[in-house]
């Protein structure tokens, strides 16, 4: 076995170098005085909708857009004013289906009457110059030959750009109206509403519904009562971007009969901590020493026994499973836990787990690695993402810790397709679902997408099914199992170990498990029920990879537009690099939930590949950032590159055909991170990111050794995870050092 490496070196930065071109519609498409006028219409049906309206001072408007629409096409003059551009004033984000099953951008924006009857004016202005100068319709090749000035506008007014620009948006455009909430939900509601720049407080002030029983989870999501719900979808529907119950049931694992078995442990020493979030732990377990908990759940509550099930067990895999499950013993050894109960009665409350999660992350800032086996029955929203999952991915963009969720399990009465349920749908969370021994999907999975588009589940491990289920310990005594709960914890396990004994930040530890559990036969998009493939039962398989493989694992710091690194030596035989490879890029970017669907605010576009006349070639062709080479639609970019995704998995398959690579010039090869921003805002400066690339030897050869001569003369530090020194540095670093 080979070990894994760790390539340290300097990754350069630059700005941008792409210059703003004139824009202009698809090659082949046209725009229409018609469609204009249609839309100048639908602003007047909009204006005359909020006439009446005394409640906001900015009124919402959607958008509708043709498809799924990159931010470069999205509207730059249409409802554009002195203080903001249109992408400022978005305030909601969601998909619609077409009768054709193709999905369609929806985008709300809060902007002024004042703005919307400027638009009017604009595209009045637009539709006349369309109807005197170019017969009613505008080409793609007529819009070119103005940008270069060999078609001048007879009308002075508006501006060429403007005018181009105005009707580019128009193009883009298929509707303008207004969304309305008619959901109906029963109990408690945990709502959203739109941020329109009042105050929560004075808007339902102004409605007459009472806001002093209403509790905040900050300035606009808000839990209401039935009646409060009510008034507020009867009074101002349109208010209302999000709504859900709070209260959901928990999604229910198979959990066998209690039978008789004592075990013996240690003390627990100087092993890493692991937090648990879940229903309560019994204190009277065999383990229990190895356990600090925390009840959350309000004194008030009555508890029962079987409110102390779950959460044992899930923490009796993470402190003693290999002991439990032999079969799956992973090399990882044991882990204190910190467990945190935050549920009771087989209920998730949506509320008062978001409070509790950022109160006990923020307290237990020493806990690097959460693991979360609590899952709503409930199947997860198209247009938005959970209110659970919300917080996870903000306190993983804020703090440095990472959070392994269960892929939540259906019933065996359940035999159609069943979407996942919150939180699995936390994106900077690693989600895991479950597989039988010969890694077939369990026959509870659930499956994604996230959004309609982001992969989740990530990776899947054993945890149990119906012909061979593993063991776990409870409050009466141990017992067979299977669920999703049951296999997160795995993988937890293996993430600890990574950070804490081996060393390595949270991204590098994340993409080197998605690397090591995507298999080589299959690189193309991940399973929505598997996701990238199964994490391997030892950690040495993770930490050293085979003999005619070579992994190395990178990190680094997105500071600029272009992060970029042209100097990573892969050998040479016989003129030709005969490796196939696959890399895994992973970063925890800020998400926006009032931005639906549009949830991630920085996408890194990443190039992996040899270099050819100072370009990376990469091993995806994947040119979508390169200036004039290539033109992708931003649905294709999502499918193909996983653009706006946080995880990009790229990779050759391994067959019969693979043939030695051609080498260039200069035989390197190069890695390119490109950040682009959703929000106009400076989110993705600083983001750190890890990368895991794998090279495979076509001829079965062994050259890591070649590998790190190479790096080493081209100025690379080169490490070696090596798991014997790491555990005796950790150790040597934990001791409790006594002072005479």
């Amino acid at each position: 076995m080979n070990d894994v490496l760790l390539l340290k070196g300097r990754f350069e930065q630059k700005k941008s170098e792409q210059s703003p071109k004139g824009r202009n519609i698809p090659k082949g498409k046209d725009v229409t005085e018609e469609h204009i006028r249609s839309l100048i219409n639908q602003l007047f049906d909009v204006i005359k909708y909020w006439e009446n309206d005394s409640l906001l001072i900015n009124k919402l408007v959607c958008i509708y857009y043709i498809g799924i629409i990159a931010k470069s096409n999205r509207i730059h003059c249409l409802l554009k004013n002195q203080d903001h551009i249109p992408n400022e004033s978005i305030v909601g984000a969601k998909f619609s289906k077409a009768e054709d099953g193709k999905r369609k951008h929806i985008m709300t924006h809060c902007i002024s009457i004042e703005t919307l009857q400027n638009t009017i004016t604009l595209l009045d202005l637009c539709a006349s110059m369309l109807h005197s100068q170019f017969d009613g319709t505008i080409s793609h090749d007529q819009i070119e030959k103005i940008n270069k000035n060999e078609i001048r506008l007879e009308i002075p007014h508006p501006a060429k750009t403007v005018f181009i620009s105005a009707l580019v948006d128009s193009y883009y455009v298929e509707r303008i109206g207004i969304e309305v909430e008619t959901q109906d939900i029963s109990g408690n509601a945990l709502i959203t509403i739109y941020n329109t720049g009042l105050n929560t407080l004075s808007i339902f002030k102004k409605l007459n519904i009472d806001f002093s029983a209403i509790r905040q989870i900050d300035e606009t999501t808000l839990l209401l009562r039935p009646d409060q719900y009510a008034q507020l979808k009867s009074k101002a529907p349109y208010l209302i971007a999000m709504a859900l119950s709070n209260i959901t049931e928990i999604t229910l694992d198979d959990i066998g009969l209690d039978f008789d078995h004592t075990s013996a442990i240690p003390d627990p020493s100087t092993e890493p901590t692991i937090g648990v979030i879940d229903t309560l732990f019994d204190e009277s377990v065999y383990f229990s020493k190895w356990v600090k908990f925390t009840s959350m759940i309000d004194p008030a509550i009555e508890t029962q026994p079987k409110d102390y099930v779950h959460g044992t067990k899930v923490s009796s895999i993470i402190v003693d499973g290999p002991a439990l499950n032999p079969e799956l013993d992973d090399g990882c050894g044991r882990f204190k836990v910190r467990h945190f109960g935050v549920s009771a009665g087989g209920k998730m409350n949506s509320f008062s787990i978001v409070r509790a999660i950022k109160e006990i992350v923020a307290t237990n800032r020493d806990i690097k690695v959460w693991n979360m086996s609590l899952g709503s029955s409930q199947e997860i929203n198209n247009n938005f993402i959970s209110p659970e999952a919300a917080i996870l991915d903000q306190i993983q963009f804020e703090y440095d810790v990472i959070f392994i969720i269960s892929g939540t399990n259906k019933n065996s009465s359940d035999l159609q397709i069943k979407r996942i349920g919150s939180p699995a749908d936390s994106i900077n969370s690693l989600v895991v679902n479950s597989v039988t021994l010969d890694k077939k999907p369990a026959s509870y999975s659930r499956e994604g997408p996230v959004l309609s588009f982001f992969n989740k589940p990530d990776v899947c491990y054993y945890g149990g099914d119906r012909d061979h289920e593993l063991v776990a310990c409870g409050p009466f005594g141990q017992s067979q199992v299977s669920g999703t709960s049951f296999a997160a914890p795995w993988v937890a396990r293996k993430m600890a170990y990574l950070i804490h004994i081996i060393g390595l930040s949270r991204e590098t530890a994340k993409a080197l498990i998605i690397d090591s559990a995507a298999s080589w036969c299959c690189q193309a998009d991940p399973s929505y029920i598997v996701g990238y493939g199964v994490v391997p039962k030892r950690i040495e398989d993770i930490t050293h990879s085979p003999n005619d493989e070579i992994r190395f694992v990178l990190s680094g710091v997105s500071e600029k537009y272009d992060t970029y690194n042209y100097n990573i030596p892969i050998p040479i035989y016989q003129d030709g690099h005969p490796f196939i490879a696959k890399a895994t890029l992973c970063y925890f970017p800020k998400c926006s939930r009032n931005q639906g669907v549009d949830y991630t605010n920085t996408e890194l576009d990443f190039q992996f590949g040899r270099l050819k006349d100072a370009k990376i070639k990469p091993i995806d062709d994947n040119y979508q950032s390169e200036s004039g080479l290539t033109f992708l639609h931003e649905e294709d970019a999502r499918k193909y590159y996983r653009k706006w995704d946080n995880i990009k998995h790229i990779g050759e398959v391994l067959t019969q055909k693979n043939r030695a690579k051609k080498v260039y010039t200069t035989g390197l090869w190069g890695i390119s991170l490109k950040t682009k921003e959703r929000l106009d805002g400076d989110d993705g400066k600083g983001i750190s990111f890890g990368i895991v690339v794998t090279l495979k030897e076509l001829n079965g050869k062994n050259r890591l050794e070649e590998f790190i001569q190479q790096c080493s003369f081209r100025g690379w530090l080169v490490n070696r995870i090596n798991v014997d020194n790491k555990i005796e540095v950790y150790n040597k670093a934990e001791e409790e050092v006594k002072f005479e």
